[in-house]
């Protein structure tokens, strides 16, 4: 298939496949005049990626998953079954970070940012000044070594 039937059928753009590849997450073949021709399998693992990355699942991470799969045959049901599995703690970590976050909105904004020296739910006495500009306590870092999880 060409590179443009490809992104018809899977419904996404032809810079995205091209970045798929330059990832390592598809292959193509060239042709004697240097165009891509991909497998029909790769619909399935365009899929795949789709779907991995609308949960948020990084582009290495995915990558892993997609390079356990045999050569040779489209992912199976059951394939993708393992993978999502694979994904679920990272999933469950993240909304509990996001849950976080949300309840704490509303009071705070929990990062340490604008070095908020009234913040006393997550910067008691402005410690989060002392570490520098940034987002400290999103990125799971605090003074007392506790972050939002």
């Amino acid at each position: 298939m060409t590179i443009g039937e490809v992104a018809e059928r899977a419904g996404i753009s032809t810079s995205a496949l091209r970045f798929y590849e330059r990832q390592g997450l598809i292959e193509a073949e060239r042709t004697d005049g240097n165009q891509r021709r991909y497998h029909g399998t790769v619909l399935r693992k365009v899929a795949l990626i789709r779907a991995g990355s609308a949960a948020g699942i990084p582009l290495e991470r995915i990558r892993e998953a997609l390079d356990t799969l045999p050569s040779g045959r489209p992912p199976t049901k059951r394939d993708w079954e393992r993978l999502s599995r694979s994904w679920a703690r990272e999933l469950d970590d993240r909304i509990e970070t996001l849950q976080a976050i949300r309840g704490r909105l509303g009071t705070c904004i929990g990062c340490g940012c604008l070095s908020l020296k009234t913040c006393g739910l997550l910067n008691p006495d402005d410690e989060a000044g002392r570490l520098g500009g940034g987002a400290h306590y999103l990125r799971r870092v605090s003074p007392r070594g506790r972050g939002l999880a």
